[in-house]
């Protein structure tokens, strides 16, 4: 994966603006981080993108082919070619505890959490519920009502992941 920045005034953004958009037509995005820095005059977006190259790596290929398909105007990110194999183990759990939960609850899975969400929860090590608030989208009703169980399943894997600890001598 990679990283875009993007600085984009909040007075006469045009011709960035279309520059961004190009660039986002272009590439297969998987997330959109977006800050406003409030400065006067000088006021403007910050813009982090993180993507993987259109053509992943194959000279001619197809914008959608492999990691991300297009359906309809939504982008749809293969999170098995895009996040490190530890962290898509996780994520695979994740996704299985929110399959449960959305069939517990008669809802669909999105409603629970979304991919996009269950893969900031993993990319970002989230370890307490600041953490996942933080996360865009997930509010204090699904925060209180999923939380803790994504919680559990993120603390088991990163204990798993800890060198074990220094045997003393006698």
């Amino acid at each position: 994966m990679k990283l875009h920045f993007v600085r984009i005034p909040t007075e006469d953004s045009g011709p960035i603006e279309e520059e961004l958009n190009r660039f986002l037509g272009t590439h297969r995005i998987v997330s959109v981080d977006r800050h406003l820095v409030a400065d006067g005059a000088r006021s403007a977006w910050a813009i982090c993108v993180t993507y993987v190259d259109a053509d992943a790596g194959r000279e001619g290929a197809p914008f959608g082919h492999g990691t991300a398909e297009v359906s309809g105007k939504k982008l749809r990110v293969d999170y098995r070619e895009v996040l490190p194999d530890a962290e898509f183990q996780i994520f695979a759990r994740l996704r299985d505890l929110r399959k449960q939960l959305a069939e517990r609850d008669s809802v669909p899975p999105y409603a629970v959490f979304t991919n996009e969400q269950l893969a900031a929860m993993v990319r970002g090590k989230a370890r307490t519920a600041a953490d996942l608030h933080a996360i865009d989208g997930i509010g204090p009703a699904r925060l209180e009502k999923y939380g803790r169980p994504f919680l559990d399943v993120l603390k088991t894997a990163a204990a798993a992941d800890l060198p074990p600890a220094p045997v003393e001598a006698d």
